[in-house]
Formats: C-alpha cells, structure tokens, sequence
C-alpha cells in the first residue's frame, strides 16, 4: 500500500455524521479517544486500520476480553438501563413496576418525546428514536429517505406505536442492499398517509389509553440524505477485527456507519471500545 501516515489511535466511537448542505454528501468523522479525522478527505486514498487487540468499556473504560451491547464490558452490560431489553423493546418498559435499573437515567432518557417515523434505508422501514436524535439516527441507519409521522410523549409509547406498524411494514434495514446502493426512492408521504388509514383503528385505541395529546400527527416534509461513495460495491464481503486485526483497502465510501473499502465494508459501530489505529496515504 505504499507509505501510511498515522492519523488517529485510541478506542473507537461510532463514526460523527452531520447532514451536507446544500445537497452535499453527509460528512464523517472517526472518532478514536479524543481524536477525530475527517473522513471525507480520505475519500479514493489507501487506509488502514489495525485493531491492537484491547477492548476498553466505553461506560467504565475497564479492560474487557469481550464487547457486549457495542462497548460494553460484562458488569456495565447487566446493570445499565441502557443495556437493558427494554431498550430494543420499549413496549416492555417495566419503570411502573419498580424494576428499572436507573430511574433516574430513565427519566432523563425514556421520558421524553420520540419520534416515530419512516425511512428507506433498504426499502420502507418504520423505526423511533428520540427527538433530540434527528436526523443522526437515519444517517446511522443509512437512509437515503426520512419522514417522521408521529410524535410519543414517552419512550414505551413509541414501542407501542411501532409494534403497530409492523404489522404493515418492516421495522429493520437490508444492511447488504443499503451498501450496494440500490435502493429506490419512495413517495414517504404517500406511504404515510396509507399506514395512517390502515392503522386508524389501533392509534385511537393507544390514544384512548394514553390521552390524544399522548401521540400527535407530524405534519413534517420528507427529508432526502446522500452519502460520500465514489463506488458502491457489487459484492458484500465483510471485514472482522475478531477474525481479522488488519484491515486495509482504498476507501471508497462511507454510508450508514459502514467504510466501504475496495477490499470489503467495516461497520465500526459494532467496535466500539476496540482500540484501533488508523492510518492513510
């Protein structure tokens, strides 16, 4: 690969994504430690990234043979309420019952207003997020389409809201097709409208339960995202640092929180924690 310069070391982050402007690709940035490296102006130039073998917490910073939950050791995995199942399935919130594992960090986090919405990552999704977390968790996702279509009061709300939904339409992305770039544009407001009318009956039912001020109507416009790829692979190979601690190639694209190399994509999300070096021509 020629001569590397190395541009960051430290445990990584998930990568910093922030919407372009003005029609301009979203802009990346890895995070290892307290460093960032504009991940853009690595765009068509060789990297590499080396894995030294160490997993430090991100909650704890203690030294862990294993990630769990994406940068968590062990005890933080089982004692974080944001570790807990009621994260991936707010619709089991036991909080009322006495059993969260913060309230506190509950209160901050889970009480307050989510937004449900849809997007087309690999096709029509419905997914919830906090509303503080728009539009990073569909640039995240990958999305190159975003409508939010109701906003909750709670976050066990928007779990009620999404079971729902998918009932007429998927709740997970297609990681293999969002990466190959093949994803078609899709009339968001048609498609909300539709799921509004056919799901009529069963809002009003958690309206009824909640109170009507308890799930509102977004009246918001779809948002479109690009992404900076030079190419979209035709193949999907992935790279492992577990299997693999080196991980070299051009850097073609970055999408999601996938770098898609010529040599295979990374999704450094699911390292978080891994100390890693990154280095470029």
């Amino acid at each position: 690969m020629g001569e590397l310069t190395t541009l960051a070391s430290g445990c990584l982050s998930k990568m910093a994504i922030e919407p372009g402007a003005g029609g301009e690709p979203a802009h990346y940035a890895f995070r290892a430690g307290d460093q960032r490296v504009d991940l853009n102006a690595c765009l068509g130039r060789p990297v590499r990234l080396t894995w030294s073998g160490a997993i430090a917490c991100t909650h704890c910073g203690r030294a862990t043979k294993k990630s769990f939950a994406q940068g968590y050791c062990y005890p933080c995995f089982k004692k974080l309420a944001q570790c807990d199942t009621c994260i991936i399935k707010p619709e089991t919130c036991h909080f009322f019952a006495g059993t969260c594992r913060e309230p506190a960090w509950a209160e901050r986090h889970c009480f307050q207003p989510h937004v449900v919405y849809l997007a087309n990552s690999s096709g029509l999704k419905v997914g919830i997020t906090r509303g503080t977390q728009v539009p990073t968790r569909w640039l995240d996702q990958g999305a190159i389409q975003a409508l939010p279509i109701l906003e909750v009061a709670t976050r066990q709300q928007s779990g009620f809201v999404e079971m729902l939904f998918k009932e007429e339409v998927a709740d997970r992305t297609n990681w293999r097709a969002m990466l190959k770039g093949e994803v078609e544009p899709l009339d968001l407001v048609a498609e909300r409208d539709r799921l509004l009318a056919r799901l009529d009956s069963g809002l009003a039912a958690l309206r009824e339960r909640f109170g009507d001020e308890a799930i509102r109507v977004l009246e918001a416009a779809p948002v479109a995202l690009d992404y900076p790829v030079l190419e979209f692979p035709r193949k999907i190979v992935s790279h492992n640092f577990d299997k693999r601690p080196v991980v070299e190639g051009t850097l073609m694209g970055l999408k999601g929180q996938y770098l898609i190399l010529d040599s295979g994509v990374i999704n450094l999300r699911k390292f978080t924690g891994y100390e890693v070096t990154l280095e470029a021509a």
